[in-house]
């Protein structure tokens, strides 16, 4: 699950990572009267205005900007909040702005002074190790960085037995340079971080640019945050965070059954049962010349309803000229699968596109035979190679 900068930085300020404080605001107004409330509480004479949208590189696509004046707050929040931001992360048409975050400037006085690093921690799936990255060369183009100059990005592997030590604080803050009392703040940095990371059963933690001011505090300028979602359940106060409007419609729909589904930019419904089988029968649709329109795995407790469920979600995609269900009856019964099928014909009205369903497993036979007897319009295959080719021909 994404998060808005604003709440990642709220975790992170709980295990002790150092953030500016900044107010959200969802209109001009708001927004000048957050910039006074931060000028009371932190004499800030300046304000960072923030587009708030789950993507990066806002700062490219207009979405962050700086305001020297109050009159400048207004200005700025009234061109952010409703413009849609394009960024690289972000569709074609770009996202919504629904609010932005009015943030304390942190770059003066002393500017020359401040300096710019990246960090994040991630899951390094090769070692299967948590891992902390990191480049003293932070800010903007740090995608420019990894690619010309990747001697400048470092990691730091976690052992989980121990978590993070000292010696590896202490070794990101020499990398970065560091010493006296910004060395000291940059080891309680990046110490907090890993634990704001682990304590939060995050699946990234991206701090850019993490910042040295001048007179050598250590803060976190931005944050982006992604939540694992399996460890939902344990962090109530976390999943209270999500933002629908962020996501995408159908995506949000397919969870309220328990579907786990992926729009893609195929012509290919696809409806499987697991998520390695679902995998393969993707890769076999492209090997066949098709195009795989989403990812959607109904699970191992499959009954009738889901499948009903995961064909309407398919349909809502008028890209999608053909599906594909490919059900492995180990803990699911094909039979329910095969009813599923029954009753979505049946309760969505006239399905006008191919549909190829390849049974095997448990109560396979007794599936067939429902399909078979329904008299729809169904394309049936034993071996999933056929199948796919079908689609293929079909298409």
């Amino acid at each position: 699950m994404n998060l808005h900068e604003h709440q990642g930085k709220a975790i992170l300020a709980q295990y002790g990572v150092a953030v500016p404080q900044g107010i959200v605001a969802e209109s001009p107004e708001q927004a000048v009267e957050a910039a006074k409330t931060l000028q009371t509480k932190t004499g800030t004479k300046m304000w960072v205005v923030k587009a708030q949208v789950h993507a990066g590189g806002r700062g490219k696509g207009g979405g962050v900007k700086l305001a020297k004046s109050l009159d400048d707050v207004e200005k700025i929040a009234d061109q952010i909040i409703g413009m849609h931001l394009v960024t690289p992360q972000t569709p074609p048409e770009g996202k919504l702005v629904r609010k932005v975050l009015i943030q304390e400037d942190m770059y003066s006085p002393g500017s020359s002074e401040i300096l710019e690093y990246y960090m994040s921690v991630l899951l390094n799936r090769k070692t299967g190790r948590n891992m902390i990255m990191y480049s003293p060369r932070g800010g903007m183009n740090i995608e420019a960085v990894a690619e010309e100059t990747p001697d400048q990005i470092f990691t730091e592997e976690i052992d989980p037995t121990v978590g993070i030590q000292g010696f590896q604080a202490r070794k990101i803050a020499f990398n970065f340079g560091l010493s006296g009392t910004a060395f000291k703040n940059m080891v309680k940095f990046a110490v907090a971080l890993y634990k704001a990371y682990e304590g939060s059963d995050a699946s990234l933690f991206e701090i850019n640019p993490v910042v040295k001011t001048s007179d050598n505090r250590i803060f976190a300028v931005d944050a982006k945050v992604v939540i694992d979602n399996n460890s939902l359940y344990r962090h109530r106060d976390i999943l209270a965070m999500r933002d629908l409007n962020e996501e995408d419609p159908i995506e949000v729909e397919a969870s309220r059954y328990d579907l786990n589904y992926v729009k893609l930019d195929g012509n290919v419904g696809c409806m499987v049962n697991g998520a390695g089988l679902a995998m393969a029968t993707m890769d076999m649709i492209k090997m066949s010349g098709g195009e795989p329109a989403n990812f959607l795995d109904v699970g191992g407790a499959a009954n009738a309803k889901r499948v009903e469920e995961a064909f309407r979600i398919i349909l809502k995609d008028p890209n999608v000229k053909a599906i594909l269900v490919n059900i492995f009856g180990g803990i699911v019964r094909c039979d329910r699968v095969a009813q599923g099928i029954v009753d979505a014909y049946q309760n969505i009205g006239d399905i006008d596109i191919p549909i190829i369903v390849r049974l095997q497993g448990t109560n396979a036979e007794e599936g067939k035979q429902l399909i078979d007897e329904s008299g729809l319009k169904v394309h049936s295959a034993i071996a999933l190679e056929d199948a796919s080719k079908l689609v293929n021909e079909i298409l």
